[in-house]
């Protein structure tokens, strides 16, 4: 999908979808921006799966893209899932891609991507957000592959490198105190914009307070802000949405409110 800013308001320039995506243009709140809500119609990911999301935002247009609902990644006999997203934004413009939980499932084998080219005055609000197994249904994450990693490029030039990786036992790096600590959830942020370091210390005052069920960091890296969320997962939820929207507000003036699709 690009997006394309004209006569005053951000409009879809070009759009190709087909199944297991696609895409909805929800009504967004008074004074908000264009909202674009991507719906996965198979219900979930399975072992082979991959799907491949890139938006374009063009001089000045302002969007929020968003998932429907949370991603489930069902157990796989073996074959990789894959996503890849890929945001591209232009001079001017402001793109938000505000992610819904990616819930996985025991024995699931997720690698995903999250690629970021921005132009030289381009301001990007992006996260990503995995759950670690199905704690109320019993069911602990123990096994699978999971490959989160993020590229970040500004002007053609690679700013931002990361990836968390774990692959066959995972139940002992999400339980030891070294690595995650028994945390249900992960939230990564990234806010890049060419004064984004300059917004640290104002961005820290917004962060809910810690608390034994979740906690969370900013820092500045290379121009960036990137921060963390991690803890138990509706604790991790709340707080990662109540800091988006805060810092939407801070950051680009507008409201400080979520999709309504986040509440239901």
């Amino acid at each position: 999908m690009s997006l394309r800013h004209l006569d005053g308001e951000t409009r879809p320039a070009d759009l190709y979808q087909r199944d297991p995506l696609s895409l909805r243009l929800p009504r967004p709140a008074r004074g908000d921006i264009l909202e674009a809500c991507l719906i996965t119609t198979s219900g979930g990911i399975v072992g082979g799966d991959r799907l491949e999301i890139a938006v374009t935002a063009g001089q000045g247009a302002q969007a929020r893209v968003y998932p429907q609902a949370a991603e489930k990644v069902y157990r796989s006999t073996g074959a990789d899932s894959r996503i890849d997203v890929t945001l591209t934004s232009d001079e001017g413009c402001w793109l938000e891609w505000l992610p819904q939980e990616t819930i996985l499932f025991d024995g699931a084998r997720l690698r995903r991507r999250t690629t970021l080219d921005l132009a030289a005055g381009s301001r990007v609000l992006a996260g990503e957000f995995l759950v670690f197994g199905r704690r109320a249904s019993g069911e602990q994450l123990a096994r699978g592959l999971i490959h989160d990693a993020w590229r970040v490029r500004r002007g053609g030039t690679l700013v931002w490198a990361d990836a968390l990786h774990m692959d066959g036992d995972l139940a002992a790096p999400l339980t030891s105190p070294a690595c995650l600590g028994g945390a249900t959830a992960f939230a990564s942020m990234i806010y890049a914009a060419d004064d984004a370091a300059s917004h640290l210390a104002a961005l820290r005052d917004l962060l809910p307070p810690e608390s034994d069920a979740v906690q969370h960091a900013l820092t500045a890296v290379n121009g960036l802000i990137v921060g963390r969320f991690i803890g138990e997962a509706m604790a991790v939820r709340g707080s990662f949405g109540r800091f988006w929207g805060a810092a939407r507000a801070a950051l680009a003036d507008l409201p400080p409110l979520l999709p309504r699709l986040w509440y239901l």
